[in-house]
């Protein structure tokens, strides 16, 4: 089973979140993935949410997801070209011996510290889902405090004839 990035297109409304993600749990279906905010338009938010299955999984999850009332538009977006990011903020141990490595690390991906200790250093990485996962990974025996991740978000890559 593969992961499929969904996008959905909802009202932005009390309880339609929660309606989203009952209907995943009510089904025996996890979400790996949710991150949701709205658009130009303040009533309408996206849904970015990312959940493995066959495609007649996802086909299910698309038709339920359809039926809901404030449901605009279901898309699985990874059947197309697009782009998608998460984001880190992970809290590393940073001391004497320790801080130029990290910050060696933290500039070969191309993030950035946000936060300074006098024990450890807070980092934000912006990149693809494995990108995040390679820099935990390196971090990790320097030694990791925190992570916080915000999960993945996508958007389909524009038409190259338009």
């Amino acid at each position: 089973m593969k992961n499929h990035t969904i996008s959905v297109l909802l009202q932005n409304k009390p309880g339609v979140l929660s309606r989203v993600t009952g209907l995943f749990s009510g089904r025996g279906y996890n979400i790996e993935s949710l991150c949701v905010a709205e658009t130009l338009d303040p009533g309408i938010s996206c849904l970015t949410l990312v959940s493995k299955g066959d495609e007649q999984i996802i086909e299910q999850i698309t038709k339920h997801l359809h039926k809901l009332i404030d449901v605009i538009k279901v898309t699985d977006i990874s059947e197309k070209e697009y782009v998608e990011r998460e984001m880190a903020l992970i809290r590393v141990k940073a001391e004497a011996a320790t801080r130029a490595e990290v910050l060696r690390v933290i500039d070969i991906f191309r993030g950035k510290v946000v936060d300074v200790s006098a024990r450890s250093y807070a980092v934000e990485v912006t990149g693809t889902a494995s990108k995040i996962q390679a820099v935990i990974d390196i971090l990790r025996p320097i030694g990791i405090k925190e992570i916080i991740r915000t999960g993945t978000i996508a958007m389909a890559r524009a038409d190259k004839k338009k």
